[in-house]
């Protein structure tokens, strides 16, 4: 059965907490959540018009595939229980094949981004100061070219509308204290490092991805949110990647690209996409999922 596109869920059955760029979110009770992942999509953080079709489908499919695949790396959100149980029978089409339950946990403020090339605003630091994050980097670097070693460069969480902001080591342990802000550097770039080397062997090039955390009340570290999934991930095609270019991409970054040839300033309300923009978005997503776990969305 065809999963329906969904632009914004209306789930009636249980009280709605937020809604974020991309996902919906309900409480379930005191301990869980429930996740809609819509087919929004935004494009430098303005939220665009027109959804995706299965691209809620997609990310949830990729980010309950490397949950389970890192589970040895640090514990995660999921609670394994079926979405499809916790809302009414009328709603059910509504978040089958793109939610998930989780856990109630506590998020850590920050963005824990993980870098392995130099792409995107790591490329723009860089340029302008030969560092990303405060990090020294070698000197002659080119665009998209891989780093000596993946580096930790977190980010500030933005408010909606608003862009997050590249911070050094040292503001991340000013807000999270030394021993935990070591910690989650240290859990960011085994994932990358072990996703990464998963990924190539598939045939994709994991350039940069984002993490989030948070903490459960015994203050245990868990992995939340989404992970490596297009959204949060540049994804290249290994067979097309080359230094000195953007290469093509798996994520929305197709979609930026379209949107830079508009006359658009990047503030709300976004452009409307044409057809063909909206199927090759898709079908690239769709390959991202296939070429990582062999499943078809």
């Amino acid at each position: 059965m065809p999963i329906p596109t969904v632009f914004e869920s209306s789930i009636t059955s249980l009280p709605l907490l937020g809604r974020g760029k991309v996902r919906d979110i309900y409480a379930v009770d005191d301990d869980k959540l429930l996740i809609v992942t819509s087919d929004r999509l935004s494009a430098f953080d303005v939220i665009l018009p027109d959804p995706i079709p299965g691209k809620g489908a997609v990310l949830t499919a990729v980010a309950n595939f490397w949950f389970g695949k890192l589970t040895h790396v640090i514990p995660n959100q999921l609670t394994g229980i079926d979405p499809e149980a916790v809302v009414s029978e009328a709603e059910r089409e509504q978040v089958r094949g793109r939610s998930m339950v989780v856990k109630r946990l506590t998020p850590l403020p920050i963005e824990a981004v993980a870098r392995g090339y130099l792409i995107g605003s790591g490329w723009k630091d860089y340029q302008a100061s030969g560092k990303v994050c405060g990090i020294e980097l070698p000197v002659g670097l080119k665009m998209a070219q891989q780093l000596p070693e993946p580096i930790f460069t977190p980010a500030t969480k933005a408010e909606m509308g608003e862009h997050d902001e590249n911070i050094d080591f040292a503001t991340v342990e000013k807000l999270l204290g030394a021993e935990l802000a070591l910690k989650v550097k240290e859990t960011t770039l085994r994932l990358y490092r072990e996703a990464a080397a998963f990924a190539r062997v598939r045939g994709i090039v994991i350039a940069d991805t984002k993490f989030e955390f948070g903490q459960d009340a015994q203050g245990r570290l868990h992995l939340i949110d989404e992970v490596l999934t297009p959204d949060s991930s540049r994804f290249w095609p290994a067979d097309q990647y080359k230094v000195g270019i953007s290469p093509p991409s798996f994520d929305k970054q197709f979609v930026r690209d379209y949107l830079e040839t508009l006359d658009w300033n990047k503030q709300a309300p976004g452009p409307r996409l044409p057809p063909d923009i909206l199927q090759k978005t898709a079908d690239k997503y769709r390959e991202a999922l296939t070429r990582l776990t062999g499943a078809q969305a």
